[in-house]
């Protein structure tokens, strides 16, 4: 309080920018600024009777009093009144319209009017640095104060969008411009000492907490939306911990230790290290560092290997997440082939984000829906990307070639590519096991 009786005292209420050219201290503050702002003002009333007076005494209305930083105070007068200039006029300087003149008068006020602005100018600089002085003398208290107003003015950001309700990205249906952001539930539960821990953010359902899994593997095409999606989940958790809304209608969120996500591509080459290596080194940091408590978000893992390289490790990183780590886990995959783990495991269910086909083209519908799926439509999507026709009808003739029957070297019918990776996974795949304590 004494801080702010100071300052309020001393600063005007819209001080200049400029804290050396003055007009930043009240009136009132200093008595020797009074007195130098008086000397001020008065010299200024001075020189406005001084004009009035020659005016009169001259008879040139036109007349002026003016000042420049090169010659001070002077007298103008235009050239059509040159012939009534008094003789005790000294002529200081010819221009396009006039002459300008001083008198002794008027320079002997010029030297009392800039020295008392110079001293006041100054004066008011030592003033405000006087007072700053006094502000850093109490610095912890003012930084302790700015704290708590930001953590007001973040508080009172949240209650301006409690308005918004369903559940949607909170940045995303921002920028969207072509079509309504669609809402998804999501259930996720972690296995903590055998225990289920339900974590719900939903958007126009009833929350189903007996529903609850732990992994949620989500497949379908490029563009349709999971990586929105998984995203959305871990955003909404962030933003429920800092004790935010969240744009859901309705929600139950667990408290977790960390959010993990391993989401893009990206080389690394100023290290050496290749897209693939990038990925694998944080998921890496994940299996290795989140608990049961965690939220572990993974998107397209194993896609920068070969595909029974990537599938495999896919395949082992999920077993791994239900079976050691026990942590909520979305994830985002084109392996299709993971959605067999559903059968195989408890905690695990399938979702794929619904799509419709018409007339050979595909609409994605954004909603997230139970339920594996088989299909990448990548022909589909790489026809929304503008790839040329000629190589879209190419390479449906190719996939025909791999999917369906191709004859092997020797004659006989190919068994479909897909089904051949379906039977080497069921290989390799560990026989269903009881749990240690059952």
């Amino acid at each position: 309080p004494d801080l702010v009786e100071l300052i309020g005292r001393a600063i005007v209420d819209e001080p200049p920018l400029a804290v050396k050219e003055g007009g930043m201290i009240r009136d009132g503050f200093s008595p020797d600024l009074d007195e130098l702002r008086k000397a001020q003002r008065g010299g200024k009333d001075w020189l406005a009777k001084l004009q009035q007076d020659e005016i009169e005494r001259t008879g040139i209305s036109s007349l002026k009093v003016r000042f420049n930083s090169v010659f001070g105070y002077y007298i103008e007068v235009t050239k059509a009144n040159l012939d009534k200039v008094p003789p005790h006029y000294i002529r200081k300087q010819t221009v396009a319209n006039g002459e300008r003149f001083i008198t002794p008068e008027l320079k002997d006020m010029e030297g009392k009017i800039l020295g008392a602005e110079e001293r006041s100018v100054k004066l008011e600089y030592e003033l405000f640095q006087r007072i700053r002085e006094e502000v850093l003398g109490q610095l912890a208290t003012i930084q302790q104060t700015a704290a708590a107003l930001a953590q007001l003015d973040v508080l009172a950001s949240f209650a301006e969008i409690a308005q918004i309700t369903d559940g949607r990205h909170p940045v995303l249906e921002q920028s969207l411009v072509d079509e309504r952001f669609v809402p998804n539930d999501t259930s996720l539960g972690s296995k903590v000492l055998g225990l289920e821990s339900t974590e719900t953010a939903t958007s126009d359902s009833r929350l189903k907490t007996q529903d609850s899994s732990q992994i949620a593997l989500i497949t379908g095409p490029n563009m349709a939306g999971k990586s929105t999606y998984i995203r959305q989940v871990a955003l909404l958790t962030l933003l429920a911990h800092t004790g935010s809304y969240i744009p859901a209608k309705e929600a139950r969120i667990d408290l977790v230790d960390r959010i993990f996500t391993r989401i893009g591509a990206s080389d690394d080459l100023a290290r050496g290290q290749s897209t693939f290596m990038v990925e694998m080194s944080e998921t890496a940091n994940i299996l290795n560092n989140a608990t049961p408590r965690s939220l572990i978000i993974l998107d397209e893992i194993g896609r920068g290997t070969s595909t029974f390289d990537g599938l495999s490790l896919a395949w082992s990183i999920v077993e791994y997440l239900h079976n050691i780590v026990g942590a909520k886990t979305l994830f985002a995959t084109h392996y299709h082939e993971l959605t067999e783990l559903a059968q195989r495991l408890p905690r695990i269910k399938n979702y794929n984000v619904a799509v419709r086909e018409w007339h050979d083209a595909i609409v994605f519908l954004r909603k997230i829906v139970e339920g594996g799926t088989d299909k990448s439509y990548g022909i589909q999507v790489a026809r929304l990307a503008g790839v040329p026709k000629e190589v879209l009808e190419r390479a449906k003739q190719i996939l025909v070639n791999l999917e369906e029957s191709e004859l092997t070297p020797e004659g006989n019918v190919r068994q479909p590519r897909r089904q051949q990776e379906r039977d080497k996974l069921k290989q390799l795949a560990p026989p269903p096991q009881m749990d240690l304590f059952g």
